[in-house]
Parts: C-alpha cells; structure tokens; sequence
C-alpha cells in the first residue's frame, strides 16, 4: 500500500526505514498445522483453502532457491521497481517444527542474494521461548517478521472455526514476541460467522492494546469446498455480509478506532474467482480498493486514529 497521508502503510513504512519496497516472495515449505494433523484437531480452520492464496511458483516440491527465483521473475512483471526481497513463509504454521529444521529452512532462504530478510507466518500455540529467543538472535543480523494469524478477539468465534488456540495464548504470544524486540504483525479477518458488525468495530480497541508493529485486514470470502461454504449455504444469518461501498465505510469506521501508529498492510483480501462460487464487488482490482478506501477518507475528511485519540484525550481528562 502506498503512503497515503491519512492511514500508516507498510510500503511507505520499508520504503522510509530502507529506501525501497521489500517486495514479499512466498515460501511454502511444506508446513502443516496442529489443527489439521490430530495434535489438537483435524480438517484446520473451517474457512481455509491454502491455494486460494497461494501463488503458483511456490509449492513445497520445489527448493526455497528455485521459489525465491520463479517468485522474482514473477514480481519482476508487476512491480517492475522491486529490486530487494523478503522470504514470506506463509503456508500454514511454519514454526511448527523442531527447532533443528527451522534454522535449515530459514537459513536456505536468508543464504539467497536478494533475500533482505524473512516474515514468518504461523500461529500463536506454534511458538515457544526456545524458538523465539532463537528468532531474536536472528534478528540481529536479519529482518525478521513475525506474523500472527489470529483472525478474531473472540474465544467464541474461534471456536467456531475451529482454529484451536484462545485470544489469551494470542495475547500471551504477542508478549512474549515484543519483549524480545522482533517485528511483528497480525491477522484479522471481518465477516466471521456469529460476529455483529458492532463486534467488529470492538476488536479495533482489543487489537490497539496488543505490541504489534502491523496488522492485516480482510473481509470474509466463502471458499469453495470449505466447512464454512457449507455452513454459510445451511446459516446465512450467521453472517454480516458487506457490499463494497458498505465494506469501505465499515473500514473507515474501524480505522479511526486504531491507534494511528499501527501499520496497515492489507484492508482486503483478492481469491482468485475460480476458488468462490461468486464474486459479489466484481472483479475489481486491489489498486481500485485502494483508490476507494482514500477517496472515502477524504470525503469524511478523516484519518487513522481519529477517534483513537479523541477517546484518548477524554480519559487524560478525566484523570486530571
């Protein structure tokens, strides 16, 4: 997302702290997840499907080199003033495995000459003060992100969907990810089933309290073949569903709740159309969303943070 002046973007954030865009290469290193393999559950998060957003360079029968160079050439069409990479593990947990395999997997990826560092996409219950403290060191020759997938504030949405881990581990991960100093970031997504539309509005104050550097946002897309196509065709009413102008309005909305420092990296998400059974806001393109959300915040001639700070203002207030 290009800096726009009325919310914080992470490509405007790379390109101030290293003079250029860190353009992200995905990485699928052959990773799976304890809700999927018994450890906790099976079947995973009832909205997934791993290749609705999975690009086709990166598949775990192929090295890291060979993703790293494919995921180069690919992003050298798009986004042609790319030069510097960031290794993006972000196919299922990848910090579900021993420690002993971790450092082989990163190290393949850090070891490439156009790699500038790596994020590493996992869950808050696949982490542990080994793994962290041997991220931290990492860290210090490295950049290195660690990103969240935590989707909701709710237990009882989380339950649902079956993703297997409380808000509390999320918080108790975070923490202990901030007190080592690393990057980090986290998911959330709009439109879960049994979620108003002032639940989500909520999470904007539970999400300010968490020590995260970034944030990506999404609204729900039902994908075919998942668990939750089939609860969303049996419960619709489960289900706040957004048209565009609605869903850039709610965004406003949820962006002047934010604290105006945290990072935005994505505030919609694009399934190829072959994975869902429709596309309600057409086919429009990410560029456009982005044209719209600024349009919107400058017709309502307001920012991130707005109420964020007129909130903080009323309690400094009433404490003196």
């Amino acid at each position: 997302m290009e800096k726009k002046g009325r919310y914080n973007t992470a490509v405007g954030y790379f390109k101030e702290k290293y003079g250029c865009r860190l353009q992200k290469i995905v990485i699928d290193a052959g990773f799976t997840c304890p809700n999927r393999d018994g450890s906790i559950s099976r079947g995973g998060c009832t909205f997934c499907d791993n290749n609705a957003f999975h690009p086709s360079y990166s598949t775990p029968d192929k090295s890291i080199h060979l993703q790293i160079e494919e995921g180069i050439e690919f992003h050298a069409n798009r986004y042609r003033n790319a030069t510097q990479f960031l290794a993006y593990f972000q196919t299922y947990s990848n910090t579900y495995a021993p420690l002993e395999r971790l450092k082989e997997i990163y190290s393949q990826a850090l070891d490439h000459p156009s790699i500038r560092g790596i994020v590493i996409g996992t869950r808050p219950d696949c982490v542990d003060d080994e793994k962290l403290d041997y991220l931290a060191e990492l860290s210090r020759k490295h950049l290195v992100i660690i990103e969240y997938g935590i989707e909701s504030c709710y237990n009882s949405t989380l339950e649902k969907i079956n993703r297997g881990h409380t808000w509390e581990q999320a918080v108790e991960a975070v923490n202990k990810t901030h007190e080592r100093g690393l990057e980090q970031g986290a998911h959330f997504m709009f439109g879960l089933p049994g979620e108003s539309r002032e639940d989500m509005l909520a999470m904007a104050d539970k999400i300010n309290k968490l020590p995260i550097d970034a944030a990506k946002f999404h609204q729900l897309q039902i994908v075919k073949g998942t668990k939750m196509e089939r609860e969303f065709e049996e419960h619709p009413e489960r289900f706040v569903t957004f048209a565009l102008d609605e869903y850039i309005d709610f965004f406003v909305d949820f962006l002047e709740r934010l604290r105006p420092d945290l990072r935005i990296e994505r505030f919609v998400s694009e399934v190829p159309p072959r994975f869902v059974n429709s596309t309600p806001w057409g086919l429009i393109r990410n560029v456009e969303l982005l044209r719209l959300l600024d349009q919107r915040l400058e017709e309502r001639n307001t920012y991130q943070g707005r109420i964020f700070e007129m909130n903080s203002k009323s309690v400094g207030s009433s404490i003196l």
